[in-house]
């Protein structure tokens, strides 16, 4: 999307044209672009309305209803905040008595419209003229939440007293600007210093303003976790989405915490004082249970996966597979349990005539804390093509240092 075909959508023959348009249907696009165009309208209008029709039926994903009335940019919806995690974010902000959030790089305005809807006022700031466009389209129904283009290092943010109310929210750029895919999307980056504004510059801005959060990707390296803050990360359905990192009030717990978010399911919060206690990892494969549990990604991404050995009273197979043993059958909201059928030493010949024995055809492969991934462990083990026999679960992780293959069923 060019600021050309925004510019198009947001005038009243294109949004009325939008807004008419049925349900997206990837099949029907070209017979409706025909229509529309022998219809007399602009064929750049066409082209931009049918672009947005497809990014709001997949932005319904994360946005529900509300994708219908929003315009978006590919990038923008990729890295976008989903809308029950922007509410945990604001949050944070409306308890720890902030009114106004400098959102710095608001990319297409997710997290500014929640601290939008809880009354906070909103002063959003995005490089990217096109995405500021949106991010305005998005934000139009709240009048104290503005959208300017332009560069954070530009922001006068108020100080002394005038900033004790004052919160900084930041969602750094994680894309290289450039070339873009067949999609629309660029291409993204993991390194601290290679997103904009870099990790140095965020740190910088959050001793300036006490009230600072930031987005990061769930790769972030606990020992990059600053002294004093709260780094949460938080998955929805089992997916890892962020880590979020919190200075000063909006830290509600110091460390590493995880949020785990699933739908229809209260939200369940673990930080490392949830951990202290926990048994020590196994010493013997001996040890192996008849349970294993595996926690939510985000409980793993967070290292707090002894949390769940001291709710089960469990040991964990290795000091950070994410995997924990136990003898009793204990129902945990935020983990999977398996029941243990079988274990060995990770052997492929062996692995293979254990599977055999068991009538296992049908595989589904779990790989932590081995060079081997899900697929490469399946071509393998060369289970028959289209087999019909028992299907069965293989966890290859490591079990006291060593790489082991444990059958399991889930509970």
């Amino acid at each position: 999307m060019d600021l050309a075909s925004i510019s198009l959508l947001v005038g009243g023959e294109g949004w009325g044209l939008l807004q008419s348009l049925p349900p997206y249907d990837a099949a029907g696009e070209l017979r409706l672009q025909a229509r529309l165009r022998d219809a007399g309208f602009d064929p750049a209008l066409v082209s931009a309305a049918l672009t947005q029709s497809r990014l709001r039926a997949k932005g319904a994903g994360k946005f529900g209803d509300f994708a219908a009335e929003m315009l978006f940019t590919p990038d923008g919806l990729e890295q976008a905040t989903r809308l029950e995690v922007a509410a945990h974010h604001a949050a944070r902000y409306l308890e720890a008595g902030v009114a106004t959030v400098f959102d710095l790089g608001c990319g297409i305005g997710a997290d500014a419209m929640a601290f939008a809807g809880l009354d906070l006022a909103v002063r959003a700031v995005e490089l990217d003229d096109v995405t500021a466009v949106v991010a305005g389209v998005n934000l139009r129904h709240w009048p104290d939440a503005s959208v300017t283009p332009g560069r954070l290092e530009d922001v006068l943010l108020p100080v002394g007293d005038a900033a004790e109310h004052t919160g900084v929210w930041l969602d750094p750029a994680r894309r290289t600007p450039g070339h873009a895919d067949a999609t629309g999307r660029t291409r993204r980056v993991f390194s601290l210093d290679r997103m904009q504004p870099t990790w140095q510059e965020v740190q910088a801005l959050a001793t300036r303003v006490r009230a600072t959060g930031v987005k990061l990707s769930p790769a972030m390296p606990h020992s990059a976790v600053p002294p004093g803050t709260e780094a949460q990360w938080t998955s929805w359905a089992g997916e890892v989405v962020e880590c979020a990192v919190w200075w000063g009030p909006l830290a509600r717990v110091r460390g590493r915490t995880a949020l785990v978010l699933r739908p229809g399911r209260p939200p369940v919060q673990l930080g490392e004082a949830d951990a202290v206690g926990a048994p020590a990892p196994l010493t013997d494969p001996a040890g192996l249970g008849p349970w294993l549990y595996e926690p939510d990604r985000a409980v793993t991404r967070a290292g707090l996966t002894g949390a769940l050995a001291h709710r089960v009273d469990g040991r964990e197979l290795d000091g950070d597979v994410g995997f924990v043993t136990g003898s009793a059958a204990v129902d945990v909201p935020w983990a999977q349990r398996y029941a243990v059928l079988d274990a060995l030493p990770w052997n492929v010949k062996a692995v293979r005539a254990r599977l055999r024995d068991h009538g296992v055809e049908r595989l589904t492969a779990k790989t932590r804390g081995v060079p081997l991934d899900a697929d490469g462990v399946r071509r393998q083990l060369r289970l028959p093509e289209g087999g019909r026999g028992t299907e069965g679960t293989l966890v290859v992780t490591r079990l006291t240092g060593t790489p082991y293959a444990v059958l399991v069923r889930p509970a």
